[in-house]
Parts: structure tokens; sequence; C-alpha cells
């Protein structure tokens, strides 16, 4: 079962970077705004996890520069564990000023990205 996990991964990789979309485009002034607003989001996510593939893809289609970390290497899997509640992903970590909010379903993130960023 391990193998075709793996297996699978790097074909979801392989399509990912082939039929990779393009990027909105933006004035300098606005992506600057928007590269302000995203270093308070942090993605935390597997490389070949379909879910977080389809998050990272929405990311680029919305030109988001958004940082990601791998959710299978210390210390991101126990800040993900300790903070967030659970090692599931992909989770977005959103730093506000009353606190910190973990998102985990893709549909949700996604739903945020394009409605802060669209």
């Amino acid at each position: 079962m391990k193998i075709i996990r793996w297996i699978l991964g790097r074909i979801i990789l392989v399509l990912n970077f082939i039929f990779s979309p393009r990027g909105i485009k933006r004035t300098q002034e606005q992506q600057q705004a928007v590269n302000e607003a995203i270093e308070k989001l942090k993605l935390y996510q597997f490389d070949a996890c379909p879910f977080c593939v389809k998050v990272r893809r929405e990311a680029k289609r919305l030109s988001l520069p958004l940082e990601t970390r791998d959710a299978k290497v210390s210390p991101w899997e126990q800040e993900l564990i300790e903070q967030g509640g659970k090692r599931k992903v992909p989770c977005l970590r959103i730093e506000k000023e009353d606190g910190v909010e973990w998102m985990y379903e893709s549909n949700d993130i996604i739903a945020y990205l394009q409605q802060r960023f669209s």
C-alpha cells in the first residue's frame, strides 16, 4: 500500500507540474500589498497530498507567495499538533491581531484565499 501511495503521489506531482495554472496579474503596488498580507499566512502540507496540491494550485492561480511548511518534518509537525490541535493537512495558519486561527479543510482554505485575494 505504501508503494502505491508513493507512485500515486509522484503522478500527482508530475501532473501538477505539467498543468500548472497561470497566476493573475496585478500592478506592482497591488502585489506588494498582497505580499505583505500573505506574510501572516502559513500552509502546513505534504508535497504529494492531493488536497494540498489543490490549495497550492489555487494560491499559484491567485499569485500568492504562500509559505509552505512540510508537516512531516519537525518542528513544523510538532507546531501543527501542539498549536493547531491535530496532524491534518492541508492546514492554513492565519495570524490575526487577536490570536491565531487554524483552518483545516482545503475547500475552506480556497474559499478564504479567493475571498481575501481575488
